[in-house]
């Protein structure tokens, strides 16, 4: 699912919403704490990109030709990506 600047938004508002009512965090400036948030959320779907791109390309380059769509496609594009994913730690 894509994360459009208004979801991420949303998101950033329900997460500190939380973190206050639950009493795990305070924050004495409230905008601060939310562009922090919408900052991790777009650093995330920007890596998420990234990786998506990378996996992709890989399959492309391999010597034989695999369909997207393909049984085979899925599993090598979730390896990659998993493997991408665990190297830059998210």
């Amino acid at each position: 699912m894509r994360l459009t600047e208004d979801r991420i938004s949303h998101l950033s508002h329900l997460v500190i919403d939380r973190l206050y009512k639950d009493d795990l965090a305070d924050f004495p400036d409230e905008a601060a704490a939310l562009r922090e948030a919408k900052s991790a959320f777009t650093a995330y779907v920007r890596a998420e990109d990234e990786v998506d791109t990378l996996a992709r390309q890989k399959i492309a380059r391999l010597s034989r030709r695999v369909p997207e769509g393909g049984r085979e496609w899925e599993i090598l594009y979730r390896k990659y990506v998993e493997e991408e994913m665990a190297k830059r730690k998210l």
